[in-house]
């Protein structure tokens, strides 16, 4: 069952969106070569604590991390390790708080140095098939329109789509009704509706679709062994239109980027906190 959110709910859940956002700002400040990614893991764990919020993944199904790190291969959820960023990697960090009963959860995908171009129009890709598919989050759309538009876009430029993850809803429980996959047909799919608050989360490999499980039970990589990238954005559905409630704007900010790819999608303009 979707469960749409009112406008104070809404307001509750930018807060706990923000928060999110503002950790990946802090990492991008961080994340560079030599540094592991279990070092990046406490020093979330340690902002988000001190923001009086709490990591939204540590625990959450038997989660033993406050991130998740995705290195070069790895699809998703791959836990912090000892062994250091080396320079050319890319690095998926995904991030989740609660907050004020409610969740926030998305993700950046690092680029460390000086990066192959082939992997860099990965990055560049997935990242706008998310706004992509966040344009199709609108009324009278369905849920097949958002994977349509993803799917569509990616696959143009011969990537493979990953079917074995999806985004969802959000809101006082971390994954709630609908699934958003990154695939599907227009038309659809359940009807988006008024209130209703999502993550989409492009998984985009840079050739075969397929992935594998490793034995840790989290780390997800892909079957071919090329690099994935993932972007995720929490967005509500206000007045029949994508509003933002996550942003990258920290994450530019630290990293010397322009950028008005957000524009778009918020009602208005964002005041960068402390």
């Amino acid at each position: 069952m979707i469960i749409p959110k009112t406008a104070e709910e809404i307001e509750l859940m930018r807060k706990s969106a923000l928060l999110v956002s503002k950790t990946l700002g802090m990492i991008a400040a961080e994340i560079k070569p030599g540094v592991t990614t279990l070092q990046l893991d406490k020093m979330a764990e340690t902002f988000i604590r001190d923001h009086h919020a709490v990591p939204g993944f540590l625990g959450l199904y038997g989660c033993p991390s406050t991130l998740l790190t995705s290195v070069n291969e790895q699809v998703v959820h791959g836990l912090p390790t000892n062994r250091p960023i080396q320079e050319g990697d890319i690095v998926s960090v995904d991030c989740g708080v609660l907050m004020n009963e409610f969740y926030g959860d998305h993700a950046y995908t690092f680029a460390i140095g000086d990066v192959a171009p082939e992997t860099l129009q990965l990055l560049e890709v997935t990242k706008k098939s998310l706004y992509i598919g966040i344009e199709a989050f609108r009324a009278g759309n369905r849920v097949g329109d958002v994977g349509a538009a993803i799917q569509n876009y990616t696959e143009s430029f011969g990537y493979g789509v990953v079917r074995d993850l999806v985004g969802h809803g959000l809101g006082r429980k971390m994954h709630e009704e609908p699934e958003m996959p990154n695939f599907g047909k227009r038309g659809k799919g359940k009807m988006f509706q008024e209130g209703m608050v999502v993550a989409i989360e492009p998984m985009i490999n840079m050739r075969s679709r397929n992935v594998k499980y490793l034995k840790d039970g989290w780390t997800i990589v892909t079957a071919d062994g090329k690099p994935s990238a993932h972007f995720e954005h929490n967005i509500a559905l206000v007045n029949g239109k994508p509003e933002l409630l996550s942003t990258f704007a920290y994450i530019y900010k630290a990293l010397g980027i322009e950028s008005d790819e957000e524009a778009p999608f918020r009602t208005q303009p964002l005041v960068l906190e402390a």
